[in-house]
């Protein structure tokens, strides 16, 4: 597979197989797609050693490369973390099933009987970076869901995903089902991206998970509709009502639970009138935790206030911002900050630089927390809760395969439902139109 053409036939020869396994996939009954998720699990607690040899000269490759440590982080698999893998296959073939569910059964005065029937999407393409956690994640959800996968991981970690996908596909051949059901790009060349991204004739969805600059080249190159979100800028409005303690404990934990995820709090909005109170220990507890602060003017000069002139933090943390850093997801401990007169500033605001990922008011205000559940056009919008939840397993979905801003097919933390469409179905007993 040196050459365009080979890689060109290489990812024709894998659509193809793919169409022709979704086919046999959908009409797979729940308990062989159970079987199929535990015997992989199984095999891959069995596999252990093997996959970790095999990270490691991923991880050395890597390392040869001069990528940084959170790449590094990032491509690591540990004990931990595969029997994590494990106990994520297991718990998919625990959840419900959702193919083939009928609902929403309504007579119609013909005396047909319409309602919408669940059905799997037919062919996921998933593009990934370094995270080889993803092969048996991605696999086990689309396999549960009825639809054929192809993955491809990122050249950094291939050694890892083959040895994962040896183990899925052990799972899929002891529960009878098609190998072809979950493939994994077995080639480093970046072409096979692009020519994935162009079959539209196999593939029904594109799933890109990874940075910006992977989902920007997706959006740009792809013929096949996408789930998917660029930026996690998300924000926090402390309400004038609010309580403080509360709204402490929200505005921290938005932030620096973790600080490289998508639902990590970018941008805090404080109501002015309660400004004098909330700022200063919220502060100390950032500056505390080394939380550079990027503050509108207003809110810089109560925090330096406090903190005083000799404060070292305060010097180096707590900074002026600028209009970009309103717009800006860090993925880092750094923090925008603003003062707002009311309600309909901070929605104005976010309304301007937020990125439709996830929103959260802190309020004792009921009629404010209703306007801004209805207001915020986010694919996740909370009252009182840290943002940190939008998350598929703390949204009772099981897992997640992505985070979807877009507006159709599926919105925010996309599980096994958001991995399957509807079809109408229709029963009668003769009835002819007339």
């Amino acid at each position: 597979m040196s050459t365009p053409t080979d890689i060109k036939l290489y990812m024709e020869d894998v659509g193809r197989r793919a169409r022709a396994a979704a086919r046999l996939l959908a009409r797979a009954d729940t308990a062989a797609k159970n079987r199929a998720l535990l015997a992989m699990a199984a095999a891959v607690r069995r596999e252990q050693t093997v996959l970790l040899a095999a990270n490691a000269e991923d991880i050395d490759a890597a390392r040869a490369a001069a990528r940084d440590a959170a790449f590094i982080d990032r491509l690591t698999l540990t004990g931990k973390s595969v029997e994590s893998m494990a106990q994520g296959l297991e718990q998919v073939a625990a959840l419900p099933d959702p193919v083939g569910e009928i609902s929403e059964v309504r007579e119609r005065p013909s005396g047909i009987k319409v309602g919408r029937m669940r059905v799997p999407l037919g062919v996921i393409g998933i593009i990934y970076e370094s995270r080889p956690n993803v092969t048996a994640d991605a696999a086990a959800l689309c396999l549960k869901s009825g639809n054929a996968t192809i993955l491809r991981g990122g050249s950094e970690s291939i050694r890892s995903n083959r040895s994962i996908a040896r183990c899925v596909h052990e799972g899929l051949r002891d529960a009878g089902l098609p190998e072809d059901a979950v493939q994994v790009v077995d080639t480093p060349d970046r072409s096979a991206v692009s020519e994935l991204l162009r079959m539209n004739q196999y593939v029904d969805i594109i799933v890109p998970r990874g940075g910006k600059s992977l989902i920007e080249r997706v959006m740009a190159e792809s013929r096949i509709p996408m789930i998917k979100h660029l930026d996690g800028v998300c924000h926090v409005y402390i309400d004038e009502s609010a309580d403080l303690a509360k709204a402490i404990s929200i505005a921290d934990n938005a932030k620096t639970q973790r600080y490289g995820t998508c639902n990590t709090m970018e941008c805090l909005l404080v109501h002015e009138k309660i400004a004098a109170r909330l700022l200063p220990p919220l502060a100390r507890i950032y500056l505390a935790k080394g939380v550079e602060l990027r503050c509108d003017e207003r809110s810089r000069a109560i925090i330096r206030a406090e903190l005083g002139p000799n404060d070292d933090a305060a010097s180096l943390l707590v900074k002026a911002a600028s209009e970009q850093d309103f717009y800006t997801e860090y993925l880092a401990p750094i923090l925008s900050l603003r003062l707002v007169r009311d309600l309909d500033q901070a929605l104005d605001h976010i309304a301007k630089y937020g990125s439709q990922h996830t929103d959260a008011i802190v309020t004792e205000d009921e009629a404010c927390a209703q306007r801004f559940l209805r207001e915020v056009d986010s694919s996740s919008v909370m009252v009182n809760a840290s943002t940190r939840f939008a998350d598929g397993f703390e949204y009772g979905l099981g897992a997640e395969i992505g985070i979807s801003t877009d507006k159709l097919h599926a919105r925010g933390p996309v599980g096994l439902e958001g991995l399957t469409s509807q079809k109408f179905v229709v029963f009668g007993t003769g009835q002819i139109r007339t």
